[in-house]
């Protein structure tokens, strides 16, 4: 095929569709730089589109058992000293391309905000809760995570026929489930949960730190920073630190014993 005659923007239009291997080979042999870069960018798409695919795994093997609304839950927030812990649960069309779709620790907080919005308007079911730290205090956070994981399951407005979990084993319910380890980047439905659960989670330790700006909430999330600590030693805990973890409890029980009679 020659495409010497094609322009760069003729050629780029037919990158867009559905190229064949001839126009490809043909684009490979071009010299121009702007059809170069046009190959390396199919080139990275393809490679995007394989990852995210491989993401499907599990998602695959539940539908060729006849399951095709499979739910993927997650949770953000387990380790920090405040705040709640927020849970997620997300229902995909089957091989739906989100790319950079991943566990929503390898994502920068940009992405994972645009990606928030576009999981939003993709997913066949998207459900979150938050667990506030007082129900943490009360039944641990183990505990307070699993009742989350199950309001957010039953939350779903479709009702899954298999959820994925990322580590957590759920025994009571009513559907088939598997724990997977490292879930959120291994699975597609996990990781989109991964992803609701923590903007959900940041977004609220955001607004708290309206509300209690000498903690630095937006900064560090409630998670244990050097910063973080500093403060509840010269503050103390406010309404939402988890008066269960330590150094919170310590620090709360120290200043408790510096209160004159």
């Amino acid at each position: 095929m020659d495409i010497s005659g094609y322009s760069g923007k003729q050629v780029a239009a037919l990158m867009a569709e559905s190229p064949s291997e001839e126009l490809l080979a043909a684009c490979r042999a071009d010299g121009r730089k702007s059809v170069q870069q046009l190959v390396r960018r199919y080139e990275r798409e393809q490679q995007e589109r394989a990852r995210v695919a491989a993401l499907y795994k599990y998602e695959n093997e539940a539908a060729k058992a006849g399951f095709e609304l499979v739910a993927g839950v997650d949770e953000a927030g387990r380790g920090p000293l405040a705040g709640p812990v927020s849970v997620a649960a997300v229902i995909l069309p089957r091989d739906c391309f989100i790319p950079h779709l991943n566990d929503s620790k390898k994502l920068s907080a940009k992405v994972r905000d645009e990606l928030y919005d576009i999981i939003k308007e993709k997913a066949l079911a998207v459900s979150s809760v938050l667990i506030d730290a007082q129900t943490i205090d009360r039944v641990n956070i183990y505990q307070a995570t699993m009742n989350g994981m199950y309001d957010a399951i039953f939350g779903l407005e479709k009702e899954p026929q298999q959820v994925l979990i990322d580590a957590v084993e759920l025994a009571n319910l009513p559907m088939p489930s598997l724990s997977i380890i490292k879930g959120d980047a291994k699975s597609a439905s996990i990781a989109a949960a991964s992803i609701i659960a923590k903007v959900t989670r940041d977004r609220l330790m955001e607004q708290y730190d309206a509300l209690y700006p000498q903690y630095g909430f937006a900064r560090h999330k409630g998670y244990g920073t050097a910063e973080h600590i500093a403060a509840l030693r010269q503050y103390g805990p406010c309404p939402i630190h988890r008066l269960s973890f330590e150094p919170v409890k310590s620090i709360a029980q120290a200043q408790q014993q510096e209160v004159p009679f």
